[in-house]
């Protein structure tokens, strides 16, 4: 008979904590309601509506200038407590704590864009777009990663005997 870690328990017990966890109801080029709650030098700190638990902030360059500035002016931000629509950018959760980025510029907001992991070429995140986003995480601890992809890129890297290429092509889409 071997022994067994009080470690290797817990996990097998399903007790370790996973602060991974949060925010995995938000995937980058989702779009979302927000609460201004601060202003920074380098843009806005927010409350994302329905993830409240959850850090979230908009860098000034990711905020429309009506000046016509490339980043938007501190007296151009929404003002606090204003709410306000975004789209998220990116969830970071590699390292505790749990991070999104978001996006408020009006290209964003009618078709947000990010590169294909795969082949490095721009694909459309928003809804009905060809890119769909994979998080990458492991049973042996905490932390994840989100791979971006076209559906197409993905598909092909995907062994063409199993069932997942085709559920790749069709995730998300009306059936």
């Amino acid at each position: 008979m071997h022994s067994v870690s009080r470690e290797t328990l817990r996990r097998q017990n399903g007790r370790m904590q996973r602060f991974d966890a949060a925010g995995a109801g938000l995937v980058p080029g989702q779009a979302v309601q927000v609460q201004v709650t601060g202003h920074e030098p380098w843009g806005v700190m927010a409350l994302i509506s329905g993830h409240e638990g959850i850090g979230a902030s908009i860098d000034a360059a990711m905020i429309d200038s009506p000046s016509g500035s490339s980043r938007a002016l501190p007296h151009e931000y929404p003002g606090v407590g204003s709410e306000v629509n975004a789209v998220v950018q990116e969830v970071s959760r590699y390292s505790p704590p749990v991070w999104v980025r978001l996006t408020m510029r009006s290209e964003d907001l009618a078709c947000f864009q990010r590169r294909c992991d795969f082949c490095g070429t721009l694909t459309v995140l928003s809804p009905g777009g060809d890119g769909v986003v994979m998080d990458v995480r492991s049973a042996d601890g905490p932390g994840s990663t989100a791979i971006v992809s076209h559906r197409e890129c993905l598909a092909t890297q995907l062994h063409p005997h199993s069932l997942e290429p085709s559920r790749v092509r069709s995730v998300g889409r009306k059936r």
